[in-house]
């Protein structure tokens, strides 16, 4: 499991981090100190939980949620705070669960004892629905099979679905097919292309210092990669 825990007071992240490596001895845990360090830190890498304070020192974490949502829509974000007044908020805006500082470990521990609960339920739906998804084009619903997903490319108002054998024009945006399919597969490169990871066949350096790539089975199309996801992209690819 990776972990964040964003907190402008060091003593707080200390604390939070011992207790969580004493129930969770094996996770991965980075921290931020800010607002722009939690988006930093979302738009790096995939986390699957994020402890949150409200009263950071450049923004109100209440107002980070919904970017953090949209950047990792299955990630879990869990609201640290010593004022009780925000749980309304929280419930308002859909976190899993609100904390209190200081720390209670009996506390911390039931909370993720739940999201363990929670993490398997989805990975079962991942594993038994996620294997084909409905498409709709040219007044019809098909049904295409996840793995021939080469990209998703941003078109007019819409999406091409590139697959291996066709391509399907649907009137929806890419941040949609983003949330649909599995984010352990599928990889936004840049703000028009959403890529299967298993289908890139080449990454080089391309224009204004950037990378580009080819996938399988284009190999005469270059997609280009956005600056700030070529960190990413080579850690998703393994280098």
């Amino acid at each position: 499991m990776r972990i964040g825990i964003i907190d402008d007071e060091r003593p707080a992240r200390s604390e939070l981090r011992h207790q969580l490596k004493e129930l969770l001895p094996e996770a991965v845990i980075e921290e931020g100190d800010s607002g722009a360090a939690a988006l930093e830190l979302a738009g790096e890498a995939k986390f699957d939980l994020f402890f949150l304070d409200i009263n950071l020192g450049d923004i109100n974490g209440t107002l980070l949620v919904n970017a953090l949502k949209n950047m990792r829509p299955k990630m879990k974000i869990i609201f640290v705070t010593a004022y009780s007044e925000y749980a309304v908020k929280a419930f308002e805006l859909g976190v899993e669960d609100y904390i209190l500082k200081p720390y209670d470990k009996e506390r911390l521990k039931k909370v993720l004892r739940r999201l363990h609960m929670e993490f398997a339920k989805e990975q079962d739906k991942d594993n038994g629905l996620l294997k084909r998804i409905a498409i709709n084009c040219e007044g019809k619903t098909i049904f295409e099979e996840v793995d021939n997903i080469i990209f998703v490319e941003t078109y007019n108002r819409g999406c091409i679905i590139h697959t291996k054998e066709k391509e399907y024009f649907e009137g929806k945006n890419i941040g949609e097919f983003e949330k649909k399919l599995p984010e352990e597969k599928f990889f936004r490169c840049h703000k028009s292309y959403l890529i299967n990871l298993e289908k890139v066949r080449e990454v080089f350096p391309w224009r204004n210092n950037s990378l580009g790539l080819k996938l399988e089975g284009y190999d005469k199309d270059i997609l280009p990669v956005g600056r700030e996801k070529t960190k990413v992209l080579r850690q998703l690819l393994g280098g």
